[in-house]
């Protein structure tokens, strides 16, 4: 687990493809490791990823081809920063909000815009995540906690505060941009406990619907 408050902006030190999936070398800057061991899970713009290898100026972590497909990882060139965050232990102050480092789906930057102080962004969302967003809730952009100010149908607004973008890659972001979000998990848990009994029912295609329930006795 992770709490979406970044700790370093690192960078993609090289990338090696292993029959589908990535072996990724990233440089962690300021992140310190002097307590990272095998094993441990550091979140790359978001993505809870395992350091397979210490490289004293950074790690190494494989990315298989389901992680590729539903984040923006495989787009990220050599050289390209990323946000980085340790996992929480029990003494980690909670500043952000209890994040996995699973990413939902990838958004679509629509605008940004000066507002005050602070930067204003409109962000687009997949269809199958919108449930999942709610106003003054909780969401994790490119492993960064924010807040969404307000919602409508599948995009969502926020405002980023100067200290945000200039700790993050954030700061580089611009319409058009694609991004990885990660909603509350509470959302996704709340989801399922409410299935009740239907949530062991074998999936169909669209999901559990009026008609299976029917089916199924649940009606």
């Amino acid at each position: 687990m992770f709490t979406g408050i970044i700790q370093a902006v690192g960078r993609i030190a090289a990338q090696q493809d292993r029959g589908g999936d990535v072996r990724l070398r990233l440089h962690t800057a300021e992140l310190p490791l002097a307590d990272v061991q095998l094993g441990d899970s550091i979140a790359v713009n978001g993505i809870c990823l395992t350091a397979v290898e210490l490289t004293g100026d950074g790690f190494a972590a494989d990315v298989s081809r389901e992680t590729l497909s539903h984040s923006t990882l495989g787009e990220l060139a050599v050289g390209a920063p990323v946000n980085l965050e340790k996992a929480l232990t029990l003494s980690t102050p909670l500043g952000g909000h209890l994040v996995s480092g699973h990413v939902d789906g990838v958004g679509q930057v629509l605008e940004r815009r000066p507002e005050g102080r602070s930067e204003h962004f409109r962000i687009q969302a997949p269809a199958a995540i919108a449930r999942y967003i709610a106003a003054k809730g909780s969401i994790c952009i490119d492993g960064v906690s924010l807040t969404v100010n307000r919602l409508n149908g599948a995009e969502f607004e926020l405002n980023i505060v100067p200290h945000t973008l200039e700790q993050t890659t954030l700061t580089h972001l611009k319409a058009g941009a694609r991004v990885n979000l990660e909603a509350d998990v509470v959302a996704r848990y709340l989801e399922r406990l409410l299935q009740g009994e239907a949530a062991a029912l074998p999936a169909e295609p669209g999901g559990v619907s009026m008609a299976l329930l029917a089916r199924n006795g649940f009606l």
